[in-house]
Protein backbone atom coordinates (compact mmCIF):
# COMPACT_ATOMS: atom_id res chain seq x y z
CA UNK A 1 0.00 0.00 0.00
CA UNK A 2 3.19 2.38 0.64
CA UNK A 3 3.83 2.29 -3.35
CA UNK A 4 0.41 3.25 -4.07
CA UNK A 5 0.62 6.13 -2.04
CA UNK A 6 4.31 7.01 -2.96
CA UNK A 7 3.25 6.79 -6.82
CA UNK A 8 0.28 9.39 -6.03
CA UNK A 9 2.81 11.75 -4.47
CA UNK A 10 5.10 11.86 -7.02
CA UNK A 11 1.69 11.85 -9.72
CA UNK A 12 0.57 14.50 -7.73
CA UNK A 13 3.52 16.30 -7.33
CA UNK A 14 3.91 16.69 -10.97
CA UNK A 15 0.57 17.93 -11.38
CA UNK A 16 1.90 20.69 -8.73
CA UNK A 17 4.40 22.18 -11.11
CA UNK A 18 1.66 22.46 -13.75
CA UNK A 19 -0.18 24.83 -11.61
CA UNK A 20 3.21 26.21 -10.30
CA UNK A 21 3.83 27.09 -14.11
CA UNK A 22 0.49 29.33 -14.32
CA UNK A 23 1.15 30.94 -10.83
CA UNK A 24 4.44 31.80 -12.40
CA UNK A 25 3.45 32.63 -15.73
CA UNK A 26 -0.08 33.31 -15.64
CA UNK A 27 -1.05 35.86 -18.07
CA UNK A 28 -3.41 38.06 -15.96
CA UNK A 29 -3.04 38.46 -11.97
CA UNK A 30 -6.44 36.35 -11.59
CA UNK A 31 -4.73 33.45 -13.47
CA UNK A 32 -1.78 33.89 -10.77
CA UNK A 33 -4.28 33.47 -8.23
CA UNK A 34 -5.77 30.76 -9.65
CA UNK A 35 -2.70 29.09 -9.64
CA UNK A 36 -1.72 29.54 -6.08
CA UNK A 37 -4.77 28.29 -4.59
CA UNK A 38 -4.18 25.00 -6.81
CA UNK A 39 -0.97 24.61 -5.50
CA UNK A 40 -1.95 25.12 -1.90
CA UNK A 41 -4.58 22.97 -2.41
CA UNK A 42 -2.56 20.22 -3.75
CA UNK A 43 0.31 21.01 -1.17
CA UNK A 44 -2.55 19.77 1.42
CA UNK A 45 -3.24 16.17 -0.14
CA UNK A 46 0.27 15.66 -0.41
CA UNK A 47 0.75 16.37 3.86
CA UNK A 48 -1.89 13.62 4.13
CA UNK A 49 -0.02 11.90 1.43
CA UNK A 50 2.94 11.89 3.46
CA UNK A 51 1.48 11.33 6.40
CA UNK A 52 0.05 8.31 4.91
CA UNK A 53 3.41 6.71 4.13
CA UNK A 54 5.26 7.53 7.75
CA UNK A 55 2.07 5.54 9.11
CA UNK A 56 1.53 9.31 11.73
CA UNK A 57 -2.03 10.57 9.75
CA UNK A 58 -3.15 11.93 12.82
CA UNK A 59 -0.40 14.67 13.29
CA UNK A 60 -0.23 15.32 9.11
CA UNK A 61 -4.04 15.89 9.44
CA UNK A 62 -3.47 18.20 11.69
CA UNK A 63 -0.93 20.26 9.63
CA UNK A 64 -2.47 19.91 6.33
CA UNK A 65 -5.88 21.90 8.44
CA UNK A 66 -3.69 24.41 8.89
CA UNK A 67 -1.47 24.71 5.95
CA UNK A 68 -5.21 24.94 4.21
CA UNK A 69 -6.70 27.48 6.18
CA UNK A 70 -3.63 29.77 5.65
CA UNK A 71 -3.69 28.99 1.86
CA UNK A 72 -7.65 29.79 1.71
CA UNK A 73 -7.01 33.16 4.04
CA UNK A 74 -4.25 34.50 1.77
CA UNK A 75 -6.28 33.72 -1.49
CA UNK A 76 -9.00 36.00 0.12
CA UNK A 77 -6.17 38.66 1.25
CA UNK A 78 -4.90 38.53 -1.71
CA UNK A 79 -8.49 38.69 -4.12
CA UNK A 80 -9.76 41.47 -1.83
CA UNK A 81 -6.15 43.86 -2.13
CA UNK A 82 -6.03 43.18 -6.39
CA UNK A 83 -10.48 44.01 -5.54
CA UNK A 84 -10.00 47.51 -3.86
CA UNK A 85 -6.51 48.23 -5.90
CA UNK A 86 -8.89 47.50 -9.20
CA UNK A 87 -6.13 45.82 -10.76
CA UNK A 88 -8.60 42.81 -11.60
CA UNK A 89 -11.45 44.75 -13.28
CA UNK A 90 -8.67 47.11 -15.34
CA UNK A 91 -7.44 43.39 -16.51
CA UNK A 92 -10.83 42.28 -17.45
CA UNK A 93 -12.29 45.70 -19.57
CA UNK A 94 -9.03 45.31 -21.62
CA UNK A 95 -9.32 42.07 -22.73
Amino acid sequence: MDSFFLICSLYLGLLMLLSLYRAIFGPTVLDRLVGVNAVGSKTTVLLLLIGFLYHRVDMFVDISLAYALLNFIAVLAASRYFQKRKGLHDELSEE
